[in-house]
């Protein structure tokens, strides 16, 4: 979806721009291509500058609830400096890297829920407007990708995924949201445990899993929250299904690890009680390791009741949609 907007600051015969992605999903950390193509208005204007601009539909919790809104975590400048003639057209092509943290939007092309954007900021002599909004599509790195089909042929279940405002304390977080990816526990839990959330915290030399589990609360007990942290790196060789599965055993057990390898190795575990206001993020043994479908199946084909590719309430098909209805709403407002 492409939205051309005349440059409305400039009025009757201004320019306008049009964005153009390349196609497919970009990956954490990756090149976002593309080009910005412009078209001349009713007369000469002087291009000072052509801004990306990557925006992000996020939820944030507070004493009266939960909100969402729009939030930008990285800008680039791609052109500017020249004069755009009369009806003249041009074309400028770019190539940005995205922040290592960039939410996952896709899973085997199964669309997540989550609402991203890139919208294409134009200065002309000194008057600035959001010219065009284009969605953006995000797949999962390796470590990511593999993480997530572990636990599908563990027998978990995706549930939803979303962005929450706030930063996990005790981690490297750079952007000012998250994302969590829900899924339900395997029956292996179920007893224990209400959902998993999982989140991937990337940078250059690997990444941190963080992962909280929402416990059961038995009779003399209420539920609460454990949370653990695990680091990997970026092309690690690993039986995921094992090393996944320990993991959610030492969360569900509440267990701290014994070893410790360091920075992207088995241990840097951490564990904490609760969100702390999403400011502050705050372990049953079985040998038999369970053999299931991965979470592409999983997601492709629907858990826990959802139907394919519902995702808090959204169809997947219709997500693209959102972010045009969702950025256009938040462009009036700010106007």
């Amino acid at each position: 979806m492409v939205f051309k907007r005349l440059l409305g600051s400039l009025g009757v015969g201004g320019p306008t721009v049009d964005t153009v992605l390349d196609p497919g999903p970009v990956r954490p950390g990756g090149a976002l291509t593309g080009q910005v193509h412009l078209k001349g208005g009713s007369a000469d204007f002087d291009i000072e500058h052509i801004t990306l601009e990557l925006v992000a539909r996020v939820e944030a919790e507070h004493e009266e609830g939960e909100s969402e809104g729009v939030v930008a975590f990285d800008r680039f400048t791609v052109g500017g400096g020249f004069r755009l003639a009369e009806g003249e057209q041009h074309s400028v092509p770019f190539s940005v890297t995205l922040p290592w943290e960039t939410p996952v939007t896709e899973l085997y092309g199964q669309a997540l829920g989550i609402v991203l954007g890139v919208r294409t900021e134009l200065s002309v002599a000194g008057a600035k407007d959001k010219g065009d909004l284009d969605p953006l599509a995000v797949g999962p790195l390796p470590a990511q990708e593999a993480v997530l089909e572990a636990l599908g042929q563990l027998g978990f279940g995706f549930k939803s995924a979303d962005l929450e405002y706030g930063r996990i304390g005790g981690t490297g977080q750079r952007l000012p949201f998250y994302q969590e990816i829900e899924i339900v526990p395997s029956p292996q839990y179920a007893d224990r445990v209400n959902e998993i959330e999982v989140t991937f915290l990337a940078n250059p030399g690997g990444m941190e899993v963080v992962l909280e589990a929402d416990k059961r609360g038995g009779l003399l007990s209420g539920g609460h929250d454990a949370l653990t942290r695990f680091t990997v790196g970026h092309h690690d060789s690993r039986d995921w299904n094992t090393e996944v599965d320990g993991w959610i055993r030492r969360l569900v057990e509440h267990r701290t690890p014994y070893d410790s390898h360091g920075a992207y190795g088995h241990g840097d575990p951490y564990t904490g009680h609760g969100h702390g206001g999403h400011y502050g993020h705050g372990d049953h043994h079985d040998d038999h390791h369970r053999s299931g479908p991965g979470m592409g199946t999983v997601v492709a084909a629907g858990a826990a009741g959802l139907a394919v590719g519902v995702v808090g309430g959204m169809v997947a098909a219709e997500v693209v949609d959102e972010v045009g209805d969702f950025f256009e709403g938040d462009e009036e407002d700010e106007g």
